[in-house]
């Protein structure tokens, strides 16, 4: 061999080597860097998110349009169905695109192919079935209803305890929605009926007594229907009966005064407007009674076709709201003379029973009513004009209203599914306070004599009381369960009312 000629190693010097390593990389259609960028190198088609006869219809499409005829001098010219005249083409141009439109309608079902692509890289999630649980709503939809359960402090000053003061067993209390088997006297004794009896608990000594039991011949369905004090002093007690008799008992001597027909049914609502009792019956019929006369029917109202499930006199003692299982709100006037009276206003908006009525103790004619479960619903109405003033869906069957005497707040119950008791502000209906605790529907609400506690009946046979009305000064109600070591064994936070 030539000395003279270099001898070329088989190892490449460094430069070299670093220059075809760039080389390479270049040719490269994805760089390691856009690699780690984009997360993989190659793109696989989803055949599961894609429409294989539009893509082969598209293609098709797209091909057909690209073929043109090549004149001898290289240019492009369209093919020979473009030359023909518009009267002699089966489609003309002006129509070919929604020509187009119609067709893929017609063959794919795809009204317009324009957003669809050839090829689709990943598949949209499947829609879910309609009785499908959705479990992430069901935990936030939870954390939203448990952040809810808080007072709201911007709506209010006073905290308002979130667990019921005292807890009384009731057994027997019918879980009948259409009766009204509670209420509070200003001597401050609740009355409660439990199936064909009478209780009284005095809510200052603890004390209970048995006033009366109905029976009604052999029938074993005999049972009170409804209960009502009279309004000043709480010496005398309306007893409403399954066999359509209103009885007046005087409560200190423990004595039936007088028993008061006019009904055919059962008496499922009472309410007192000073020396007149009106009730309400299964029958359809409002009888105004006077207590102090022998020939106690003065006067029957008739404008309901189910039975009459609510009733309630205004403060003033102008109107009466009768409320029924027809669905229909009525407004009396006390003044009427008339041998047959009308309703001054028939308010049908309510799509259920209306059994919950409760008047404004802050605006003379303003009147709050509930809707059973198909309509759940409280609804504001002016006694005056007879207009609705507002309306709120509250989710749930309402079964009592019971105004705030201190503040313009009012507190609803409620049935299935959670059985709450709700404190809204008026007359913005901002919800205040959620208080659960009861297992069944929240039938009854009564407030005390000093209008700081309300006390919750409910089918699950216990009665709650709750501080709800507490206004900001009064923090304990020490007045209105007793206190100090004269508070006998009997209320203990749980007891039993019989």
């Amino acid at each position: 061999t030539d000395s003279n000629k270099s001898v070329r190693s088989s190892v490449r010097p460094r430069w070299e080597r670093k220059q075809r390593q760039q080389q390479n990389r270049d040719r490269l259609p994805l760089s390691a860097s856009s690699f780690n960028q984009s997360g993989g190198d190659r793109f696989i088609p989803n055949r599961a998110g894609m429409n294989v006869e539009l893509s082969k219809h598209m293609l098709r499409e797209e091909s057909a349009s690209s073929s043109c005829t090549s004149t001898s001098d290289g240019s492009e010219q369209p093919g020979a169905d473009a030359a023909l005249p518009d009267n002699q083409k089966v489609v003309s141009d002006a129509n070919k695109g929604e020509y187009a439109s119609r067709l893929s309608a017609a063959l794919l079902g795809v009204e317009d192919n324009a957003n669809n692509r050839i090829m689709s890289f990943k598949e949209k999630a499947p829609a879910p079935k309609g009785d499908t649980v959705n479990n992430l709503n069901i935990l936030y939809s939870a954390s939203a209803s448990a952040s809810q359960k808080k007072t709201n402090s911007k709506l209010v000053s006073r905290q308002i305890p979130s667990a019921p003061a005292r807890v009384l067993d009731a057994p027997d209390l019918m879980d009948d929605y259409y009766l009204n088997l509670l209420s509070w006297s200003d001597t401050n004794v609740l009355a409660v009926a439990l199936a064909n009896t009478v209780y009284l608990w005095n809510a200052a000594s603890g004390d209970i007594q048995e006033l009366c039991t109905y029976e009604e011949g052999g029938s074993t369905d005999a049972h009170i229907s409804s209960v009502a004090w009279v309004q000043e002093g709480g010496a005398h007690l309306a007893v409403g009966t399954s066999g359509g008799k209103t009885q007046l008992w005087d409560v200190h001597a423990c004595k039936q005064l007088r028993s008061m027909d006019g009904h055919s049914d059962r008496v499922s609502s009472v309410a007192w407007n000073r020396h007149i009792l009106s009730t309400g019956s299964r029958d359809t019929n409002i009888v105004q009674h006077d207590v102090r006369v022998a020939r106690h029917n003065v006067a029957t109202l008739s404008a309901h076709g189910q039975e009459v499930c609510g009733l309630a006199w205004s403060n003033d003692g102008e109107v009466l709201a009768s409320g029924g299982n027809d669905n229909l709100l009525c407004l009396w006037d006390a003044s009427s003379s008339s041998s047959r009276p009308e309703p001054r206003f028939k308010m049908t908006d309510h799509q259920a029973a209306v059994k919950a009525l409760a008047w404004s103790p802050h605006e003379r004619h303003l009147l709050a009513t509930g809707g059973g479960t198909a309509d759940r619903c409280i609804k504001f109405w002016s006694s005056q004009t007879g207009a609705l003033l507002n309306s709120i869906d509250t989710g749930s069957q309402v079964c009592a209203l019971q105004w705030n005497p201190f503040e313009k707040e009012i507190l609803s119950s409620h049935g299935y599914a959670r059985n709450q008791i709700c404190l809204w502000k008026y007359p913005s209906m901002a919800k205040i306070k959620e208080l659960e605790g009861h297992t069944s529907r929240v039938l009854h609400l009564a407030t005390s004599p000093d209008g700081g506690t309300v006390v919750s009946a409910a089918g699950d046979e216990t009665l709650r009381f709750w501080e709800v009305f507490c206004p900001p000064s009064k923090s304990k109600s020490a007045d209105m369960y007793g206190s100090g070591s004269g508070v006998p064994s009997k209320l203990s936070w749980t007891s039993q009312i019989r």
